[in-house]
């Protein structure tokens, strides 16, 4: 009994590796490289596929045989946070800081050890709009809001996270890492952190952490736009605008909870 639950749970778990990866890449990919990636035979990886595809998570593209995500995923996050009323009951807070900044503010959550994208909002009206990449996961060492998460946790686990999310940089030099943590201590310090075109070039970005009253840290928010706006003599009355709606998602977040525990 004890080896088929195992079995079992090797299965789902490289069924979830997949759909992970194939979200991560939001393109098809060919068999050959889904198993190098995973570190799968491919006739392992075939299976698995195969599964994903009965089920109705991944399509096969007819002319290339390529694989990719159906939106099933999609629509069931988009159910889950419509259900959560999380993004109801931010997206005023976040249209305001839009408004007040005149750049792009967007709000991530903490999943495990990571953080992901829910929610954003362009409050540029003319010029030069910021328009970030669509993608999921935040990277964690470069980005503002990857850096105000993480000034939020033990030292130690906060560079653990960031080395194995292999975002600071190729081999991990101390001097690197001990750069790495002076930015953090600092973030710590004042509350909010900044990415000065370290994750795009041409982008500033302030990110402050969102926290319950128990200090639980739960996402972090941001404004972020073009280096020509976002200038230094800008930061800190930026900074202090996401970190006023920073705390007050921290006020809202435990509404949300209670909400869903009712309903």
């Amino acid at each position: 009994m004890e080896t088929n639950v195992r079995v079992v749970n090797s299965l789902v778990e490289r069924c979830f590796a997949v759909i992970e990866l194939l979200a991560n890449e939001a393109s098809a990919m060919r068999l050959g490289e889904i198993a190098e990636r995973l570190d799968l035979q491919k006739s392992a990886a075939h299976r698995m596929l195969n599964i994903l595809c009965e089920i109705g998570w991944v399509e096969q593209e007819p002319v290339t045989g390529f694989y990719k995500l159906t939106l099933r995923l999609a629509i069931l996050g988009q159910r889950f946070l419509s259900a959560t009323h999380l993004t109801d009951i931010c997206q005023p807070l976040l249209e305001g800081l839009a408004a007040q900044s005149a750049e792009l503010v967007r709000m991530a959550v903490v999943q495990g050890e990571t953080l992901t994208w829910i929610a954003q909002v362009q409050g540029a009206q003319n010029g030069l709009k910021y328009q970030p990449e669509m993608v999921a996961k935040v990277r964690l060492a470069s980005t503002a809001n990857g850096r105000a998460y993480l000034s939020t946790l033990n030292p130690t686990d906060a560079i653990r996270i960031a080395i194995n999310g292999s975002d600071v940089g190729g081999a991990q030099s101390i001097v690197l890492v001990e750069e790495f943590m002076e930015e953090l201590k600092l973030a710590r310090s004042r509350g909010w952190a900044i990415s000065n075109e370290e994750a795009e070039p041409g982008v500033v970005a302030i990110a402050a952490p969102i926290k319950l009253g128990d200090g639980k840290t739960v996402g972090t928010v941001s404004v972020a736009g073009p280096s020509s706006r976002l200038t230094t003599v800008r930061h800190e009355e930026i900074a202090s605008a996401v970190l006023s709606t920073a705390d007050r998602l921290g006020e809202l977040w435990p509404l949300r909870e209670r909400h869903t525990s009712v309903a």
